[in-house]
């Protein structure tokens, strides 16, 4: 396989206990993330790494292959790795692997696609992630939302729960020129063989300060190409938020969308 996806779930959740399973439209959550991330057409490979036998039994029931990880990884992305190398251990060894958050139901296709693009090219980058461009003010001034800036190229400078850069105007222009503001969408793809030096990299003192593991790459002088996107990332974090993407599947009728291919 080129390349996969890898959807971490566990059912220690603090704000939402058991959130993988918590039910949409009739349907577990991680079911959904699953078969929107499916319809990517770059992945060759979706699968649902997990340490609970009660995510993994459902996963089976909607088709989908669970591998099962320790429940002592520290993080998502430690999960998503020891997943890639039971892969490797089976004989596949996919070029780019996309971690793929398993609280967003709604989870673009086209903007995995646009994350495996550039690893499967002559000079891929260490990894990626994605931003969404000029989102709410509301949004960006609330610590548990991460910013990113980028430079020229769009490789991150840095990512902070800070607002980012400071003198912020809304879509105005400075003295040195138009600021784009962007928020960090939680969506990370990675050179197959580079996935693994990451996770054995040491935790910086930035990446410990803010609690963003993205800070540990830039800190060792690894880069990280940022895609730029219109994509309003919805996650499940709150009871809220669940509440918000359950009216809108009601409302737009998206289950039967999703499940007929739409």
């Amino acid at each position: 396989m080129r390349a996969v996806g890898i959807i971490p779930a566990r059912m220690e959740s603090r704000r939402l206990p058991g959130k993988p399973l918590l039910e949409i439209a009739g349907r577990p959550m991680v079911e959904w993330v699953w078969r929107r991330a499916s319809f990517a057409k770059r992945l060759e490979g979706v699968f649902i790494a997990t340490d609970s036998a009660e995510i993994a039994r459902a996963a089976k029931g909607f088709g989908c292959r669970a591998i099962m990880t320790s429940p002592h990884c520290a993080t998502g992305t430690d999960r998503v790795a020891s997943a890639v190398k039971q892969l490797e251990d089976e004989g596949i060894s996919p070029r780019a692997v996309v971690n793929i958050q398993g609280d967003e139901p709604l989870i673009e296709p086209e903007l995995i696609d646009a994350l495996v693009e550039p690893l499967l090219g002559a000079e891929p980058p260490d990894m990626l992630t994605a931003a969404t461009i000029n989102p709410d003010l509301e949004e960006l001034n609330h610590p548990a939302v991460c910013k990113v800036v980028c430079d020229s190229n769009g490789r991150a400078l840095y990512f902070s729960r800070s607002l980012i850069p400071q003198r912020f105007r809304r879509g105005k222009t400075r003295e040195d020129g138009e600021v784009i503001y962007l928020r960090h969408i939680g969506i990370y793809a990675y050179r197959g063989d580079f996935l693994a030096t990451f996770t054995e990299l040491p935790q910086s003192p930035l990446e410990r300060f803010e609690r963003l593991e993205m800070l540990r790459a830039l800190e060792h002088g690894y880069q990280i190409k940022v895609v730029k996107t219109e994509y309003r990332s919805i996650g499940v974090d709150t009871e809220e938020q669940l509440a918000r993407v359950r009216k809108l599947f009601a409302r737009q009728n998206l289950g039967e969308r999703i499940l007929s291919g739409g």
